[in-house]
């Protein structure tokens, strides 16, 4: 058995491995990108819009070139990081407030604002049935598997669940956004209740935000005005983030092909699920805790570099080669949402007596952005993920929950893009080319090459 599974695996591997000569040849665009690295236009949407470079012309000769600028995040037209600023400095919370915003493409007044958080609020209880296929499901030590599990379940819950008429996808998608801090929160809880730990499951307080309640729900007691205020931030910040991303063109990928809004969202969440996207801040947060193991002079640029450098060989840590939490798909000079969140984690750090550990990922953010550009020519900054992770630790929030939390943010633009697909109502499929040179022909199986394979022929025998 181990030869054949070897012998598939050699064979995957000749014939779906692809030089780069070929793929300039045919000019194909691996992994939906341009050659420059800017991704291509696959789709038009009012969602979330995402600058980090622009085109100017190749003063060389001809065409065009990428200049690194520094990041902007739009939802529906508005600065993404100003909205946040200007919400936090009325010292109110917001995710709901840009929940409306990415659903409707409209900021709420007072009376919108109040109805929709009420209605969030109202649906954010789970039902008996809803918390028995969470007892049933959520057994996997993986938090995302079993987000993943739960969310695919609750179908079971919907007297319609694969209606795609477009007031059902609303309703659904509102329920969804209520429910997932929820689920994320009580999936937590039963891990550990199935670990050892007291299982205690609180009802959600109608007075309480989104981010209130998930904190009350995974504490067991209201969480302190300012550390609510920070996580709010965290999930404003995380909410949307255009289409081109890869979970929210997973979602509406799916979408197009008229699948129901359970299976959609979780294709979300399962591309959230990949360490190159939503993994992201845990792999940070593992980093930053070999550093500190391994560099004694958190003040010292020469070791702190000098460590880096190993990462970098794959000499030190876990052997990728990698910086986590540097560089983004699309920002170049700067990260917007980093500022902020750094900014207002560096208050509650003093606070924590933590904040010679953020002193140290400030050093790391710098000497990893020289680094990267003395070694390999990219002009990298640190992206929201180098932070957020440290955002939740002082908070103190485990690391099995920061992709979860995520999901619980992003599900906002997964059902804004979901709905605005049903709407354009236009099935997503892009061309493959051939990597083959010819057609094959058949051969009878009696005429075929033999391989000598010992294990096999005695199996077969």
């Amino acid at each position: 058995m181990k030869n054949i599974l070897s012998k598939i695996d050699a064979l995957a591997r000749y014939h779906n491995e692809v030089s780069p000569d070929l793929v300039k040849t045919k000019d194909i665009k691996l992994g939906l990108r341009n050659t420059d690295g800017s991704g291509i236009v696959a789709g038009i949407t009012s969602k979330g819009e995402v600058f980090g470079y622009e085109r100017v012309p190749d003063e060389r000769g001809g065409g065009y070139v990428v200049k690194p600028v520094h990041g902007r995040l739009l939802y529906c037209g508005y600065d993404a990081v100003e909205l946040a600023r200007r919400i936090q400095a009325e010292d109110r919370f917001g995710f709901e407030e840009v929940a409306y915003l990415l659903l409707t493409g409209e900021l709420p007044n007072i009376d919108d604002l109040g109805n929709f958080t009420r209605l969030l609020a109202k649906r954010r209880s789970l039902t008996r049935l809803e918390r028995g296929i969470l007892m049933q499901e959520a057994q996997n030590e993986n938090q995302m598997f079993a987000l993943h599990a739960v969310i695919s379940h609750l179908s079971r819950c919907d007297p319609n669940p694969v209606s795609t008429h477009i007031g059902d996808v609303i309703e659904t998608c509102i329920s969804l956004i209520a429910k997932f801090s929820t689920v994320v929160a009580y999936n937590y809880r039963v891990s550990r209740y199935r670990s050892g730990s007291d299982l205690i499951m609180l009802q959600p307080d109608p007075e309480l935000s989104m981010a209130e309640n998930f904190l009350f729900l995974l504490r067991g007691q209201r969480p302190a005005r300012k550390e609510a205020l920070l996580f709010d931030l965290a999930l404003m910040l995380h909410a949307e983030h255009g289409g081109g991303n890869n979970s929210t063109f997973a979602v509406r990928t799916v979408s197009s092909s008229g699948a129901n809004t359970y299976m959609a969202i979780c294709s979300g969440i399962a591309s959230l699920s990949g360490h190159l996207h939503g993994g992201a801040n845990e792999a940070v947060m593992m980093m930053m805790r070999d550093i500190r193991k391994n560099v004694k002079d958190w003040e010292s640029r020469k070791e702190v570099r000098r460590y880096l450098a190993r990462i970098l060989e794959g000499k030190a840590h876990d052997g990728a080669g990698k910086i986590y939490g540097m560089g983004h798909a699309v920002y170049t000079l700067s990260d917007p949402r980093c500022a902020i969140l750094r900014e207002k984690a560096e208050t509650l750090a003093v606070r924590k007596e933590q904040i010679q550990e953020l002193r140290l990922m400030d050093l790391v953010a710098e000497l990893a952005s020289e680094l990267l550009y003395e070694r390999k020519g990219q002009v990298v900054s640190p992206n929201v993920d180098f932070y957020s992770g440290f955002v939740y630790k002082i908070l103190g929030i485990p690391i099995d929950l920061f992709t979860p939390i995520f999901a619980m943010a992003r599900v906002v633009g997964w059902s804004a893009h979901r709905i605005e697909q049903i709407i354009q109502a236009k099935l997503i499929r892009p061309a493959y080319v051939t990597s083959l040179p010819g057609e094959n022909e058949y051969v009878p199986l009696i005429e075929r090459k033999r391989t000598d394979d010992p294990e096999d022929v005695q199996a077969s025998g």
